[in-house]
């Protein structure tokens, strides 16, 4: 339609013009519709962000005890002086992870009448009756770490994933809204299309500026769980080496 282009023509000439109201940016912000400033900040944006800082931040102390721990627990004699350890790194997944096998192989010392054994060289060491129990403790203690890591990482993957098409459906609203005013007033004067037209690209922008980050770090965070993932796994199968090595 030649009513519509010309607009558009129109609203790219009037850029180097001084707008017409005062505030600018921040003026058509306030101004935009709902929608707009739910997608721009409220719901999407600035949860994604704050989940991105928390998560940033919570890994970094992730990797930062968990290297620790390895370090005590390679160095250490005896379990129960890993278990002591074990306090002070709760960030650590491999922690939950020690302490399940570590109160396994307690119960089953216990139930036999036998001390709490250690990788040192004792005359009588005590005897495991399961090795298949302390690798399922292990397995389930892994799992319940990993779902902790992967906490609020779903909240990024739907913001991913669901802004763009928010931010669309703004935009053919604001399209919309230009359509009607021009059918109602019969005219493509500037001051009747800029509102829609400006609340349409808000909308767009808006959904991009929720999607790209949310995106960017979702891929960035499952590749860290993956990382946390793998070392718990490795950590396993060193901890039932010593097991198997000094209590069967």
């Amino acid at each position: 339609m030649y009513t519509f282009g010309s607009s558009l023509l129109a609203l790219q000439v009037q850029d180097a013009a001084p707008p017409t109201g005062s505030g600018g940016m921040l003026q058509i912000l306030a101004d935009a519709s709902p929608l707009s400033q739910i997608v721009l900040a409220i719901v999407f944006s600035v949860a994604s962000w704050a989940i991105i800082l928390f998560k940033t931040l919570s890994y970094r102390a992730v990797a930062r005890q968990t290297a620790t721990f390895l370090d005590v627990f390679r160095r250490s004699q005896k379990f129960s002086d890993v278990q002591a350890i074990c306090p002070s790194l709760p960030s650590s997944p491999l922690v939950g992870v020690f302490q399940a096998g570590y109160a396994e192989i307690t119960a089953q010392f216990r139930l036999t009448g036998q001390a709490t054994g250690s990788p040192g060289t004792a005359p009588s060491r005590p005897i495991l009756k399961s090795l298949e129990a302390v690798d399922r403790a292990l397995i389930r203690a892994a799992t319940s770490e990993v779902n902790k890591l992967e906490r609020r990482l779903t909240f990024l993957a739907t913001t991913a994933s669901v802004t763009p098409f928010i931010g669309l459906f703004g935009t053919v609203v604001g399209i919309t809204l230009a359509f009607q005013r021009i059918g109602a007033t019969g005219s493509t004067n500037l001051a009747v299309v800029g509102p829609g037209i400006s609340e349409a690209l808000i909308a767009t922008a808006a959904g991009l500026f929720a999607a790209i980050p949310a995106v960017i770090f979702y891929n960035h965070f499952v590749h860290r769980v993956k990382d946390f993932s793998a070392a718990m796994d490795d950590f396993a199968l060193e901890f039932l080496n010593i097991a198997e090595r000094n209590f069967t």
